[in-house]
């Protein structure tokens, strides 16, 4: 049992605040949108004003939020997590960010005396709820260990992969496999459909056979319907893409098929499909192919 504080209450950070409070952990929270959050008030998390007052009244904090620029907006100033935190303290970092800018986080948390890791998840909410969710951490060996229980009450396999930097590192390099797969997999139900096969036999044949991954498996059926909530939206997506084909500049890898994915990206974002699942790639393809939805 841990006194664990969490910024960032989104689709994702919220359920992994429902997880560790069913847990038995006392969690404190901040969202930038108060009401979001009220129905996590009502099963026993409390509200902080602000992420400072998270961090000091944590001995733990957590956060998850959309790209670097929020992350140094809840870390940074007199409010943020950093001006919370002391000696012994450890901040987990959630969020799949920069590398650069994450190592540059963790340095201003050990001149507070504190330690730093960085923790991205491969998963959805499904997984999450589904207790199949798994964790890659960057940062001291030591601080792992320390956090380690607790990320397990979140995670089902958590994996130290070295230093500050690293597991967001290779949470980039997880997620372009995403969108890679899903515009395969539309390209593979849009030949079978305009060869007289039906959208959802489709469907159901490509999720459960040999390319059926676990992600193919629950987003696959976004085909035939989206979810009334994005999971992981055009725009969060690109982020991640646009990281990859950076890092890939820096490393000298070529990333041929996350440069392509990236540019139907683009296309649904012209298409004003920005707030909808990345999923839709499915539609910027159909649309090319004279298929509606």
């Amino acid at each position: 049992m841990a006194n664990v504080g969490f910024v960032g209450l989104g689709v994702m950070g919220s359920r992994m605040v429902e997880r560790l409070l069913s847990k038995g952990h006392k969690v404190i929270g901040y969202n930038r949108t108060r009401s979001k959050a009220q129905w996590l008030v009502d099963k026993g998390m409390k509200w902080a004003d602000s992420p400072r007052a998270v961090s000091q009244c944590s001995d733990v904090t957590m956060s998850m939020v959309t790209n670097s620029e929020a992350l140094r907006a809840i870390t940074d100033g007199s409010d943020g997590i950093i001006a919370g935190l002391s000696a012994g303290k450890i901040y987990v970092d959630i969020s799949t960010v920069n590398p650069a800018a994450s190592r540059a986080v963790a340095v201003k948390v050990r001149e507070k005396g504190a330690d730093m890791v960085d923790s991205p998840v491969s998963g959805s909410v499904v997984t999450l709820v589904e207790g199949k969710l798994t964790m890659m951490v960057g940062g001291r060996k030591e601080t792992f260990e320390r956090v380690k229980p607790l990320l397990e009450d979140i995670a089902r396999k958590v994996t130290h992969v070295g230093d500050n930097g690293l597991a967001v590192s290779m949470k980039i390099a997880t997620n372009l496999g995403l969108a890679v797969q899903m515009l395969a997999f539309a390209e593979a139900v849009l030949l079978a459909e305009k060869s007289g096969i039906s959208r959802k036999t489709a469907v159901d044949v490509l999720t459960q056979s040999v390319i059926g991954s676990p992600m193919v498996q629950y987003r696959g059926p976004f085909v035939l319907e989206l979810p009334e909530e994005a999971w992981f939206n055009v725009n969060m997506m690109q982020k991640d893409m646009l990281l990859a084909l950076e890092m890939g500049r820096q490393l000298d890898v070529p990333l041929p098929t996350t440069a392509v994915t990236n540019e139907f990206l683009t296309a649904a974002r012209g298409m004003g499909m920005v707030e909808q699942d990345f999923a839709v790639v499915f539609d910027v393809l159909a649309n090319m192919s004279g298929v509606k939805r």
